[in-house]
């Protein structure tokens, strides 16, 4: 049995392409009314543009960097003015940079980068956005983790750590909003072709080689999850979703033909 989530609001970030695209898309049609922020505001337009030929329903959007607490402070605020509740985030704002070994990496701006994103980032959205939940008597977090946060490799340390940091801060907060109206899931997927391996690699032919020989999971794949979880009766809570590709049985180890 799905939850009816009609009028419910759906906060997604990093919605201008791949996994927050597809999700947006999904619980939208799912139908919950989405507020879409993102740094790429020209991407973050052609999303909406989808959602409302698709659904009839004109979703919120708003320039975002999540690594600043004025600018999450400012979305969450409008996002609650616009629509009047929040009942969902998606924390899927996230990048990887690089493969350099620890010891010899030269830029550490790929470190904060990763770290500032991917833990600060999230950090900050679910604080502003828990409180309207717990208000309102509805809630879920829904973080975007990743199986580089339950299994460490070479040349990803920085961005293995942050999203081991995810699944802690996921997990603690879970015991903190005991007893409040507010469920929390991770989804950690293996690997997934969006353009996550080219913001990683810097280069399109280094991240089709990622993917060469194998058949990795899809954004869309990942928003099925999403919406899955999301849509469970309100006395269901998901706690974690692991989701690889079957071509993959862990980090570093793949079938290819």
């Amino acid at each position: 049995m799905a939850l009816k989530v009609q009028g419910q609001v759906a906060i997604i970030t990093g919605a201008s392409s791949g996994i927050g695209r597809a999700s947006a898309l999904q619980l939208a049609e799912a139908g919950f009314q989405v507020a879409l922020g993102a740094r790429n505001l020209d991407k973050l337009a052609g999303v909406a543009a989808e959602i409302k030929e698709a659904t009839g329903h004109e979703p919120f959007l708003m320039q975002i960097d999540v690594r600043h607490h004025d600018q999450v402070k400012d979305f969450v605020a409008a996002v609650k003015h616009h629509f009047g509740r929040i009942d969902l985030l998606l924390n899927n704002a996230g990048l990887a940079k690089g493969t350099t070994p620890l010891v010899e990496e030269t830029d550490v701006s790929n470190w904060d980068a990763m770290l500032d994103t991917n833990v600060r980032g999230l950090l900050l959205m679910t604080r502003e956005a828990v409180p309207h939940m717990i208000e309102g008597g509805n809630g879920h977090v829904i973080n975007l983790g990743s199986i580089a946060g339950r299994e460490a490799y070479a040349g990803g340390g920085v961005y293995c750590a942050s999203k081991f940091a995810v699944r802690a801060i996921t997990e603690a907060l879970r015991h903190e909003l005991l007893g409040k109206p507010v469920r929390i899931t991770t989804v950690d997927p293996g690997m997934v072709e969006t353009d996550f391996s080219v913001v990683r690699l810097g280069d399109q032919e280094k991240a089709d080689a990622v993917y060469a020989g194998m058949t990795p999971l899809t954004a869309e794949d990942i928003a099925d999850c999403v919406t899955w979880a999301a849509t469970r009766p309100k006395h269901v809570n998901i706690d974690a979703i692991i989701v690889k590709p079957l071509d993959q049985s862990g980090a570093g180890k793949v079938a290819r033909r």
